[in-house]
């Protein structure tokens, strides 16, 4: 009897636990997440299959793909089987699927409600771990002109240079402006700082017939409007 382990390699093993073959055959949508990760690390370790190593990762992310977006290459590395290279392939991957949700909620470049902002800007700044300020211009019919990000800082708040946001706002034809900020702490509540910043601004861009249309606070999964709350 051989003394060699068994190869857990995805061209050994059985027809239907092969996901390259499944995906092919049967299309990307019938594969589980574990499955799809499977596919870019190529093989398990000594003890378990891709796929087998895949759903312990993720369930150590509680099975939630942001979540696994967040772990470091040196998290990753943790677990038997996953070295440097694979490691990356996953970062890479959970990276271009991050870009393809904030390019998809582009298609429109329309704002129609404070849904459509969140979903503009929550792949940009939803889960972020420091807090960041951003400003979208829109034209007349609410199309977006452009997105800027004004000021990157700590998690106990950033600067606002009105100045900076009305040259701007000038210089691309906007007429209505839209401040959106994320609170990496998870906390819906504007602060008194967000309150002085958006009546600040508002004050400033009336002067040049331009309106702050709304403020929106980002959190990785939810948001808080000023307009909708009538605040603004």
């Amino acid at each position: 009897m051989s003394d060699k382990s068994p190869s857990f390699s995805i061209k050994n093993w059985s027809q239907d636990d092969q996901p390259r073959e499944k995906l092919l055959y049967k299309g990307k949508a019938t594969l589980s997440d574990a499955e799809l990760v499977a596919i870019l690390i190529g093989s398990g370790n000594r003890e378990e299959s891709a796929v087998a190593l895949c759903k312990r990762i993720l369930a150590s992310a509680d099975n939630n793909l942001s979540a696994l977006g967040k772990l470091s290459i040196k998290q990753l590395m943790a677990f038997k089987g996953i070295g440097e290279a694979k490691a990356i392939t996953i970062a890479a991957a959970m990276e271009l699927g991050r870009r393809r949700r904030g390019e998809e909620a582009l298609v429109s470049k329309k704002i129609s409600s404070s849904i459509s902002v969140f979903e503009l800007m929550q792949p940009i700044i939803g889960e972020l771990e420091h807090e960041e300020f951003w400003i979208i211009y829109v034209n007349n019919s609410n199309k977006v002109l452009k997105k800027n990000q004004l000021s990157k800082g700590g998690i106990t708040g950033t600067l606002v240079d009105v100045r900076l946001v009305l040259k701007t706002a000038l210089e691309c034809g906007a007429t209505g402006l839209i401040l959106v900020h994320n609170h990496p702490s998870g906390t819906l509540k504007p602060s008194e700082a967000d309150k002085q910043i958006t009546s600040k601004l508002k004050m400033a861009s009336e002067s040049l017939d331009i309106k702050v249309l709304d403020h929106l606070i980002i959190t990785e999964k939810a948001y808080f409007s000023f307009t909708d709350e009538n605040i603004l």
